[in-house]
């Protein structure tokens, strides 16, 4: 899928319960720049904002307050990283689950995303592992970018969506937080 497109993944898989988002990324002999970077979910309210710090799932806080999102320790199918979402667990007041990966700082510095050749993120249905959806590889018009917004699930007309977005951050962790109201 390109950056912006949808699909809508509770209507066009009725039962969908589920979901597994996976990140992918090549980064040749970059081991610094490999070994550094993090996936991250923000779940946020209908303004776009976080209720709290604690709607950051990263590596420091696995799930979220309410467990309805959690980071995976073992990643299956060739990803990265992953996180899970139990869809129907997701409280009423969350509108949309924001999925990043940010260069952690310290022995990151002086690394980009635009040092990836590859960066594709993926949504699986939780249990069976089956792909759903893949996106392009939103590597190639990365420059100064320190964090990457993937993608988000939200919430439209009582159902689920996946929207792939590749919005990329000079500003690296910091402009995420800001962004989404997170305090660093």
């Amino acid at each position: 899928m390109r950056r912006g497109a949808n699909v809508a993944l509770t209507r066009e898989i009725p039962g969908l319960t589920g979901i597994v988002v996976g990140v992918s990324w090549n980064a040749g002999a970059e081991r610094v720049l490999e070994d550094n970077l993090v996936l991250a979910t923000v779940l946020c309210d209908s303004h776009g904002k976080a209720p709290s710090a604690e709607h950051f799932v990263f590596f420091n806080q696995l799930t979220s307050p309410d467990e309805s999102v959690s980071q995976v320790t073992t990643t299956l199918a060739g990803d990265r990283e992953q996180v899970e979402i139990d869809l129907p667990d997701v409280p009423a007041d969350i509108a949309r689950i924001v999925v990043v990966v940010y260069l952690n700082d310290g022995t990151a510095q002086r690394r980009t995303l635009a040092q990836l050749r590859e960066i594709t993120v993926v949504v699986r249905e939780a249990g069976s592992a089956r792909e759903l959806i893949r996106s392009e590889n939103l590597a190639p018009p990365l420059t100064t970018e320190t964090a990457l917004v993937l993608g988000e699930v939200y919430r439209h007309s009582g159902d689920w969506k996946f929207k792939v977005l590749g919005d990329g951050y000079s500003s690296g962790i910091a402009g995420i937080a800001a962004d989404f109201g997170l305090p660093l």
